[in-house]
């Protein structure tokens, strides 16, 4: 009796080695546009993500790093050899940047808030605005033209609508393994131009890794649910926007 148990156990055990689907989520069994479904479920029930990468647009690069959640975000960006960092706290977004930044900004060649700190080049150079600003927040008024493009860094569903879409028909593509993570890819199709979505066969159906169409860019999603402490800068580390720089 004993080794008639044995025997079935032994053979259930082999029959799961077979199985690409024994101990997931389920999901790889699923079509392709099913899996896109169940990724988009377990995202909108997110609380926070840690979004990192390149990003690619109209021939710009950004490296991102963001810590988002629902009510607010925090991390930086990196462009034209300056580097910001963004902080949300329901709808007050500061910026930080770096001397290189405002410099940039002083000249009216950044596309911030700060664009016109010296005027597109004029009285205030960018050394005497890296001296008031740099290491410091600045609070971005929500009527300035750019305190939108700016918010779209830190708005968790905003991002991650933009990011997670694909191109074209969705199809199975390989299983592969991220980070010690079994996922299952999902292309759009034609992945050279709809991208390249990586799905957990784990835990909950997160994506984890997007390799954008048309080589717009490569960021990993990770930190699903944990926590982001959030609060606004001491006052020795803010410094007022609306009385140190004039409005764009």
């Amino acid at each position: 009796m004993a080794c008639a148990a044995l025997c079935a156990a032994l053979a259930g055990a082999a029959a799961g080695c077979g199985d690409p689907d024994a101990g997931t989520n389920g999901v790889g069994k699923l079509s392709a546009r099913q899996i896109e479904q169940k990724a988009r479920t377990a995202v909108d029930a997110a609380t926070a993500v840690r979004v990192s990468g390149a990003l690619v647009t109209s021939g710009q690069t950004y490296m991102l790093d963001m810590r988002l959640t629902k009510n607010g975000a925090t991390g930086s960006v990196a462009s034209h050899k300056t580097t910001f960092t963004l902080l949300r706290v329901a709808d007050a977004l500061y910026l930080k940047g770096s001397d290189a930044f405002w410099h940039q900004a002083a000249d009216g060649t950044s596309p911030t808030p700060a664009a016109s700190a010296g005027g597109g080049g004029g009285a205030a150079g960018g050394g005497e605005v890296a001296d008031k600003l740099g290491g410091k927040y600045v609070k971005v008024p929500a009527d300035d033209p750019a305190y939108k493009r700016l918010r779209g860094f830190t708005d968790m569903q905003a991002l991650l609508d933009g990011l997670l879409a694909l191109g074209g028909t969705p199809a199975k593509g390989d299983r592969k393994t991220l980070d010690g993570v079994r996922t299952i890819e999902v292309t759009g199709g034609d992945d050279a131009k709809g991208g390249t979505l990586n799905v957990s066969l784990e835990g909950k159906p997160y994506p984890l890794r997007l390799v954008r169409g048309g080589g717009a860019g490569t960021v990993t999603l990770k930190d699903w649910g944990k926590a982001v402490a959030l609060k606004p800068p001491s006052k020795d580390q803010l410094v007022d926007y609306g009385s140190k720089i004039p409005r764009t």
